[in-house]
């Protein structure tokens, strides 16, 4: 589903993405730089699980699948 809207975006901005990106239009560069946006915050979120979960270093998997 596409949803047409009108956005005040920087023309220099957007014309450099264009150049860097290597899109064809703006709306695929647009399209490129929210999916990179949220794919960013989401390895973020992820870091920050970094040291949350408790290693248990005696823990043997391999015995585990010989059961």
């Amino acid at each position: 589903m596409h949803m047409a809207t009108n956005l005040a975006i920087d023309p220099e901005l957007l014309d450099h993405a264009l150049r860097v990106g290597g899109e064809h239009t703006k709306k695929a560069t647009v399209t490129r730089a929210l999916e990179e946006f949220i794919a960013r915050r989401e390895q973020a979120r992820i870091l920050d699980l970094i040291g949350a979960v408790e290693w248990d270093l005696e823990f043997d998997y391999k015995a585990e699948r010989s059961r």
